[in-house]
């Protein structure tokens, strides 16, 4: 079934903008066919491949890898195991990606727990805050990691505050 540009953007949620740019750099597995009048025209399958390639791209693929892989599908049978090598490579950096974004979300959990003790026990005005001398992050253990000192510093303090969560 021939498809149009506008019915492509709507099925696959990109813009006509964003069809063509693909279309410009090469991004279509085959190139999109355009009839007499110079309309494109695309298939189910082109949809299939934007599916694959908008995946790519949005997991960090560089438009270089992604048409050094789509080169390779092009030349058809033979070139499996360097296809391969593009993905495991794009796989490894999405998989570091996830490590780092995981690590992140362990501290914005934390600190939303601190926050929420915080403020469950009405000392949200104790939390630390730079603008305010007088409190001062918790630096080391036996806070958890991304506590946050509720201990005023004064020379009588101690030197390690402790953390109220």
């Amino acid at each position: 079934m021939d498809l149009s540009i506008g019915e492509v953007a709507q099925r696959s949620g990109l813009s006509v903008h964003a069809l063509r740019f693909y279309e410009r750099e090469g991004m279509f597995a085959n190139p999109v066919r355009r009839l007499s009048n110079g309309r494109r025209i695309y298939h189910e399958e082109d949809l299939e491949w934007l599916a694959i390639c908008t995946k790519l791209r949005s997991s960090g693929m560089s438009l270089p890898a992604i048409r050094q892989y789509i080169e390779l599908v092009r030349q058809g049978p033979g070139n499996e195991h360097e296809r391969l090598e593009v993905l495991r490579r794009h796989q490894d950096h999405v998989e570091a990606q996830i490590r780092e974004l995981q690590g992140t979300l362990d501290v914005m959990r934390d600190k939303v727990r601190i926050y929420e003790d915080h403020v469950a026990r009405g000392e949200a005005d104790r939390l630390w805050n730079p603008s305010h001398p007088g409190t001062r992050p918790c630096p080391e253990p036996p806070c958890s990691a991304g506590q946050e000192s509720t201990r005023p510093m004064s020379a009588a303090s101690n030197p390690r505050p402790s953390c109220g969560a």
